[in-house]
């Protein structure tokens, strides 16, 4: 089926691994020129790299989404030599563990700054080219944890349940100039985040089976069923969606 995402211009931010790395791979085959943003240049330009190597067009731009500044040289770029953004994936993320009353203040901003503050103002500043055309779609990778209170993990839930707000908000705002937006609620997806927090646990096999075994699919998602969603929504084809938050859990907020 053709998603007619063909010479697309995409930016998906956290490019470099997990997710972002599996949704920029695949709108790279569906003949997207993609914008791999990433503050790893290591497994940013791996990234590019990977994609040209299969004969698809990928740019490496290395960005911290927590600075303003940075996002709109990265969109001023963008603009400049493409033309245009046609989709905007916002996919930055970085998580801590807590409950309520282990919480830093320096958890807290680290948190807030990257995925909830990244996703308004790249948001923010896409939009602006968007709304210029008249046209685009934004996809944000919200999260099961901005649905439902997952022990332990405060801010992150919160964080997320955010993203889920922006979403809706930002899809009100921006409906009157052509603009989508839509999210993606994953459940726990074997990418290396997940990878990472679970080599922290004393028994990282006994964590990983009760990820398993609290969802009616009984195991963890990929990051290829993750970016396969995104890379729909992201198409014509679901024209009528915005607002919208689709949650692939493996059931996990149906229990």
């Amino acid at each position: 089926m053709d998603l007619g995402l063909r010479d697309k211009v995409v930016i998906v931010t956290g490019a470099g691994a997990g997710i972002g790395e599996a949704t920029a791979k695949l709108f790279a085959e569906e003949g997207s020129i993609v914008i791999v943003a990433d503050l790893d240049e290591k497994n940013g330009r791996r990234v590019e790299e990977e994609i040209r190597s299969k004969g698809g067009k990928a740019e490496f731009y290395n960005l911290d989404v927590s600075v303003e500044r940075e996002i709109e040289g990265m969109v001023k770029h963008v603009v400049r030599k493409y033309g245009t953004v046609d989709v905007l994936v916002n996919n930055a993320g970085i998580y801590a563990k807590g409950t309520v009353l282990e919480v830093t203040e320096e958890d807290f901003k680290r948190i807030i700054d990257v995925n909830v503050k990244g996703v308004l103002f790249c948001t923010k500043h896409v939009a602006a080219v968007m709304k210029e055309r008249g046209k685009g779609v934004i996809v944000n990778v919200a999260s099961e944890a901005g649905l439902v209170g997952i022990q332990g993990q405060v801010v992150y839930n919160l964080s997320k349940a955010a993203v889920i707000s922006i979403t809706k908000s930002c899809a009100v705002d921006l409906a009157p100039y052509g603009i989508r937006v839509n999210a993606v609620c994953p459940g726990t997806t074997y990418t290396p985040l997940v990878e990472k927090a679970l080599s922290r646990e004393k028994d990282p096999e006994a964590v990983r089976r009760k990820l398993e075994s609290s969802r009616p699919m009984n195991r963890l998602g990929r990051p290829e069923e993750i970016a396969a969603a995104i890379v729909f929504l992201a198409s014509d084809l679901p024209g009528y969606a915005t607002g919208a938050v689709f949650s692939i859990d493996g059931g996990y907020t149906a229990w």
